[in-house]
């Protein structure tokens, strides 16, 4: 475009300046925001800042979506998923997990919500075992138990994250380095994590690890779901299915006894699909150590068989959800020692058994069980773990 009237042309130079100016301000914006999008196979990843830990470090939150509209917020600080959006049987989408708004909440101490467990999910006797003679001593912090990698475990430390491109969908990669001796754990433990959400409404969780010293390593995820939707409200009128023939029966601190006891005609039978809170209340002396469920089932497929372990149906939402892995254990909580204190996200507080955990795993105690499968990872060998949660209606 030629201009020839010097006023117009002063007007002009004038309205571009300012354009150039609002540019820059809207930049300088977004830097201060630290919003970033990076391209997947079809949808951006968003990555935004979360809080800020005590010494200012910033946590990130990336957030995963797909092509039908699902959701998944994933924070740097303890690799936690905080909100999983799922659609009910009329297509509305509503978070699924249990969590909180704000990084000051995760940090004032939580039970695990969301959070990647390690170096040893669940518990290990006495806070001890032994590794080719030698004696590691951890922290007691459940009784006289060790509990999800001690005072300050993987759910508690900083992950570095990355978006990826993937052709499966949308992924965030997350890596830490635990140092030899953290948490009294031998060996340096570099760990990487995958959490990847695909086009059908799925999401992929795949677990890495490799050491330089012999160690032990269990690592699983911790989300609370409650498919209603309505996570303040009790999850005993979800139907639950574990394919599992057996569980592992337990001592007063919770603690496998040793023993694979078959489920059939006792409230540990999930076979076939029945309601959570059918039987949650028997006279049973497991059920009253748990005070509901807290055990772990020994899962039908074989090691390393990648397969179907659980699926849940909460009738009223439509909402269905399958369970895949290759672990040989599930742990199934029921939420018995959420009481009523903790903050909901919308409002509310979290009552006991509003939210219910599937953790993939091997055996709770393994390091110190021989007839379990082993936990011992060398170096030269690469840990490897995969758990597939699926949603969608019915």
């Amino acid at each position: 475009m030629r201009i020839t009237n010097p006023t117009i042309f002063y007007s002009v130079l004038l309205l571009a300046l300012l354009h150039v100016g609002c540019k820059e301000n809207k930049k300088e914006s977004q830097s201060e925001m630290e919003t970033v999008k990076t391209d997947s196979k079809q949808n951006p990843i968003e990555e935004t800042v979360f809080g800020e830990m005590p010494d200012g470090t910033k946590v990130k939150k990336f957030t995963l979506k797909n092509e039908a509209g699902m959701e998944v917020d994933v924070i740097t600080y303890g690799g936690i998923i905080t909100r999983w959006t799922a659609p009910d049987k009329n297509g509305l989408y509503e978070d699924i997990v249990l969590g909180y708004d704000n990084l000051e909440q995760y940090l004032d101490g939580n039970p695990y919500f969301g959070a990647l467990i390690g170096r040893y999910g669940n518990r290990i006797a006495d806070g001890k075992f032994t590794l080719d003679g030698n004696t590691y001593n951890l922290a007691t912090n459940d009784g006289d138990n060790h509990l999800h990698g001690g005072e300050k475990g993987f759910d508690k430390v900083l992950w570095t994250g990355v978006a990826k491109n993937n052709e499966d969908g949308a992924s965030v990669e997350l890596t830490y380095t635990s140092q030899d001796g953290e948490e009294g754990y031998p060996g340096k433990l570099d760990v990487k994590v995958t959490y990847t959400l695909t086009d059908d409404n799925e999401l992929d969780i795949q677990y890495q690890a490799v050491t330089d010293k012999p160690t032990i390593v269990n690592l699983t995820q911790h989300s609370y779901f409650n498919l209603s939707g309505r996570l303040t409200e009790k999850v005993l009128d979800h139907e639950l299915h574990l394919n599992a023939d057996s569980f592992l029966p337990v001592d007063g601190g919770l603690i496998p006894t040793g023993e694979l006891r078959q489920v059939s005609g006792t409230p540990f039978d999930f076979k076939e699909p029945k309601l959570i809170g059918a039987e949650i209340e028997a006279d049973n002396e497991q059920l009253k150590l748990g005070l509901g469920y807290d055990h772990c089932w020994v899962l039908n497929q074989g090691e390393d068989d990648f397969s179907l372990a659980a699926t849940v149906h909460h009738p009223k939402s439509g909402r269905f959800m399958e369970v895949y892995t290759n672990e040989p254990g599930m742990q199934f909580y029921s939420g018995n020692f959420l009481d009523g204190t903790l903050p909901a996200k919308n409002g509310g507080t979290y009552a006991q058994r509003s939210g219910f955990c599937l953790e993939t795993q091997h055996f709770p105690d393994s390091p110190n069980q021989n007839d379990f499968p082993s936990v011992r990872l060398d170096p030269g060998e690469t840990y490897a773990s995969r758990t597939l949660y699926k949603l969608s209606t019915k």
